[in-house]
């Protein structure tokens, strides 16, 4: 047995790889954009006991609701392509919309989407990205307050967005 991380935007692969008894863990993309693992895969992997390492709960830093269209990384960071274009913009619009739909403060966003990762049962832990103490401060505290409540939930579902700037 040994664990996997599940490639982007791979769900049958995913499913057939859990299916077969294989894997222990699976390590895999999801947040409150990225809703896809719901649809099979997590609760594939809560009824088989199958460990699910969540990476990218943040969206690459989309979900702190610090991105901004005037956001610029340093030169080689990999979130100059991610980000690219009228990405930032949309990434903005898109928190401002769930910040408005739940009445979060901007300080508020990262914790409640590190919330709703650990909200879903079939998750047995997440990585969040930490560059500052202050990161690493907020988000092992975020475990501490529990899951989200039932509406908070359903409020962020509608904020799914099906898109894949790994690709593009």
């Amino acid at each position: 047995m040994f664990g996997v991380s599940i490639n982007d935007h791979q769900p049958d692969s995913a499913t057939e790889l859990v299916r077969s008894g294989l894997v222990e863990t699976v390590q895999l993309i999801y947040n409150v954009f990225d809703q896809s693992p719901e649809d099979e895969l997590l609760p594939l992997c809560k009824a088989g006991g199958v460990g699910v390492i969540v990476r990218v709960a943040l969206d690459e830093g989309g979900l702190t609701g610090r991105i901004t269209p005037e956001t610029t990384f340093p030169d080689g960071d990999f979130r100059n392509r991610y980000f690219r274009g009228d990405r930032k913009a949309e990434v903005r619009r898109r928190v401002d919309a769930l910040r408005a739909d739940l009445g979060l403060a901007e300080d508020e966003v990262a914790s409640t989407a590190l919330r709703f990762v650990l909200s879903n049962p079939a998750v047995t832990c997440v990585i969040p990205g930490m560059r500052s103490v202050r990161n690493v401060e907020r988000n092992t505290a975020v475990s501490d307050a529990g899951p989200l409540d039932p509406d908070t939930l359903a409020a962020l579902r509608p904020h799914r967005w099906v898109r894949n700037f790994y690709q593009d």
